[in-house]
Order: structure tokens, then C-alpha cells, then sequence
């Protein structure tokens, strides 16, 4: 019988603490189980931008976060506003073509300017910190 490791004896990431970085991954999560049903021989290269916008939110969240000063950790917080940014982009293209449905489109557009606040307000807090 395999033992259940409660959630208090993980260790979490400073990253992992981040609304923010939780944010980024949840959207990910939504946008590509989105994509798994689009048809394998179309799009590709979107697909592939996609995937990679999408990830980089959360990922540049989290480099940023093990960076060594605030100025450093801020300028990966507007690399991941822009990746965030590039993926509402490639959602517009993806829904003008079809693959992505209008209710869809509004669900990733509203996660994504919960994410967008909080990257300003991380960003903003920050900045007053130095």
C-alpha cells in the first residue's frame, strides 16, 4: 500500500508560493488540454508558438523568482507578460480560424488578465521595494 506524503512535508519552491506563478500554470493546464483537440496535421507551427507562450508565463515567473536581485526578477516579470501577451495573440489567430471557440477565447482571456494584474502588482511592489 503506498503512503500518501501530505502536502506540509513537501518542500514548496519560492516560486511555487507565487498567485501568480499558480496562475500561469493553471492557464497553461487549460490551454493545452484545449489544444489536444485540435487535428494533428494543421497548425503546427501555431500550435508550437502556442505551447511555448503559454509555458513561458509560468516559467519565467519561476526563473525570475531564482534570480539574485529584484531588477532581475523584474525584467523576467515583463518577459512573462509578454509571452502572456504573444499567447491572447496566437488565441485571436486560433479562434479566427476556427480551432478555438469564442467561450473558450473569453475563459483564456480572463485568466490571462488575472495574470496580467498580478504581474503588474508583483512588478509594481517590487520596483517600490528597491
Amino acid at each position: 500500500m503506498e503512503q500518501k506524503i501530505e502536502k506540509k512535508d513537501e518542500y514548496i519552491f519560492p516560486f511555487e508560493k507565487l498567485e501568480v506563478w499558480q496562475s500561469a500554470v493553471e492557464l497553461a493546464d487549460f490551454v493545452l488540454n484545449l489544444m489536444e483537440s485540435f487535428p494533428a496535421n494543421r497548425c503546427c507551427r501555431l500550435v508550437g508558438q502556442m505551447e511555448a507562450a503559454v509555458s513561458g508565463v509560468a516559467q519565467k515567473v519561476a526563473e525570475g523568482k531564482g534570480r539574485h536581485n529584484n531588477k532581475e526578477f523584474i525584467s523576467f516579470l515583463y518577459s512573462a507578460k509578454s509571452s502572456l501577451f504573444e499567447m491572447l495573440t496566437l488565441t485571436k489567430i486560433l479562434e479566427r480560424r476556427g480551432f478555438i471557440k469564442g467561450r473558450e477565447e473569453k475563459e483564456i482571456k480572463r485568466q490571462a488578465e488575472i495574470i496580467d494584474r498580478k504581474l503588474y502588482a508583483l512588478i509594481n511592489f517590487l520596483k517600490d521595494k528597491n
